[in-house]
């Protein structure tokens, strides 16, 4: 069972920086990506269509014989996880916003949150902040329209730009050091949000630390791949497979994108 693949899914190609993080510390393990790209933003819709949608997407990977899942998409775990790990015998692993080590760096106790409304209206993401940001002021932003622009393909626009400036000008008057990503997709924002921001604020996001886990729950079920083999990534997308292969450029490993009816 080593060598068979790991699974990630996410409401589009935002998990892609996971799959990425994934492939830098773990090289040889074959992995297989959906892209449900046509049902994005997850950040909109109720726990009950999330559930279903992730429901989707964890029974195709395990039909493509997946030994582990990567719920590579904050809504979807934060709403959809628990269900999954009861439900299907793999293991699971989760992305949540990386509020605890923020909190505990923080010099000027005020933190910001970049999220979806489905990750910061979660009872997951309530009970993580209440655990670990005692004391620490957390200004929470719904980042509205920012998955659909990434998703077109629009990263570098004057509109997803705009947007920023407007979502950071109240945590930035509330002086937080650290920003949290909250949604697999905004790590590709970087770039313009360290152009945004002052350069003393810190961005965290989850893609490290859950390729540790990822190795370590790996470890733990005897389930790494010890082949010296350079691993393959295929990629699933319903929707525009020109837009995800644009995301997968930057990568050394053998990648295939196809698009996929589900």
């Amino acid at each position: 069972m080593n060598d068979q693949p790991i699974g990630l899914f996410d409401s589009g190609v935002g998990g892609t920086s996971i799959w990425k993080e994934i492939n830098k510390l773990l090289p040889h393990e074959n992995t297989v990506y959906l892209a449900d790209s046509i049902n994005a933003p997850y950040g909109t819709k109720s726990p009950e269509q999330i559930v279903a949608l992730s429901v989707k997407n964890t029974e195709l990977l395990l039909e493509k014989g997946c030994k582990l899942v990567i719920v590579a998409c904050n809504t979807a775990t934060t709403n959809a996880i628990d269900y999954l790990r009861k439900a299907y015998p793999v293991p699971f692993i989760g992305i949540e916003p990386a509020i605890k080590p923020a909190a505990l760096l923080s010099k000027s106790k005020s933190v910001g949150i970049l999220a979806t409304k489905g990750t910061l209206s979660s009872r997951l993401f309530h009970s993580t902040a209440e655990n670990h940001a005692h004391g620490i002021t957390v200004v929470e932003q719904e980042g509205a329209g920012l998955v659909p622009l990434i998703e077109a393909g629009k990263v570098n626009s004057l509109e997803t730009e705009e947007l920023l400036v407007r979502y950071l000008e109240p945590m930035l008057e509330a002086g937080i050091d650290f920003l949290v990503l909250g949604c697999t997709h905004y790590p590709y924002l970087i770039p313009i949000l360290k152009k945004l921001l002052p350069a003393d604020v810190k961005i965290i996001d989850s893609g490290e630390a859950v390729a540790r886990q990822t190795k370590a729950v790996l470890e733990r079920n005897d389930l790494l791949n010890h082949s010296e083999v350079s691993a393959n990534g295929i990629f699933y997308t319903n929707a525009d497979v020109a837009v995800l292969t644009g995301f997968l450029v930057d990568t050394d490993t053998r990648v295939e994108v196809s698009y996929l009816d589900f």
